[in-house]
């Protein structure tokens, strides 16, 4: 076995342990922070289940995001359905058989490949057009764009200029998962691309990537409006009454 294949076999379970290990511990964290105060974006709903509904249509349609900027909603939303359904195309890699839906979905997820791109590329347009946007941006918003657009674009090139043997590259992944490691080919595109993405998935448990799971811990819209009809007590705030 190459050099090359034993370095990214414990790149993948380096990154695999750091994302699994920090993600568990960011929603844990987010769990345990008391929300002192009733503070959902009215017009809320005043039950769980209507609350639990608000919290899909923001998950699936990002429903506040297309109140607030239709452009941004465009672009965002473009992405992220794109990259799900290139993360849904991508799971024949890891998967013997191939799941039945897997397969069906494969024409799809080429297709959301070119989606992501111009969906990253939109947002990083704006990102830079945009003054006010401009303003309050930081480098590592710039680079987690860069980022995904770069994963983006070199996963296209073996798709259309770089050939790469994928039957290979699915048996090194299987043989991960196995601990049976398998030889990875020896292609420089490949390698860009699983570079990139060993270092994506190393830096999205610290990154505002976190958005993900913690627009469910928002207290904002996991909220519900009853302030007139319950009062909202934080756990800490209960123990010192209770003194």
């Amino acid at each position: 076995m190459s050099t090359a294949s034993i370095v990214f076999a414990l790149l993948f379970y380096a990154a695999t342990i750091l994302l699994v290990a920090g993600l568990a511990a960011r929603i844990v964290d987010y769990a345990r922070t008391p929300a002192p105060l009733k503070i959902p974006t009215t017009p809320a709903p005043v039950t769980r289940g209507g609350v639990a509904l608000r919290m899909a249509r923001e998950v699936v349609l990002f429903e506040s995001l297309f109140k607030g900027s239709v452009w941004t909603w465009i672009f965002g939303w473009l992405f992220h359905v794109s990259l799900a359904l290139v993360l849904a195309r991508h799971l024949r890699y890891f998967t013997e058989p191939v799941w039945f839906w897997v397969a069906l979905v494969q024409p799809l997820g080429i297709l959301a490949a070119f989606g992501m791109a111009a969906g990253l590329a939109g947002l990083l347009a704006r990102r830079i057009a945009v003054e006010r946007i401009r303003y309050i941006s930081v480098p590592s918003d710039y680079l987690m764009l860069v980022l995904l657009l770069a994963i983006a674009a070199s996963g296209l090139a073996m798709k259309y200029v770089f050939r790469t043997d994928v039957v290979a590259v699915k048996a090194f992944f299987l043989g991960l998962m196995r601990f049976d490691w398998q030889p990875l080919p020896a292609d420089p595109a490949l390698y860009v691309h699983l570079l990139l993405v060993v270092a994506l998935m190393a830096v999205f448990p610290f990154s505002k990537l976190l958005h993900a799971p913690g627009v469910f811990f928002s207290p904002s819209r996991n909220q519900t409006d009853d302030p007139r009809e319950a009062r909202h007590l934080a756990p800490w705030a209960a123990t010192l009454e209770r003194r």
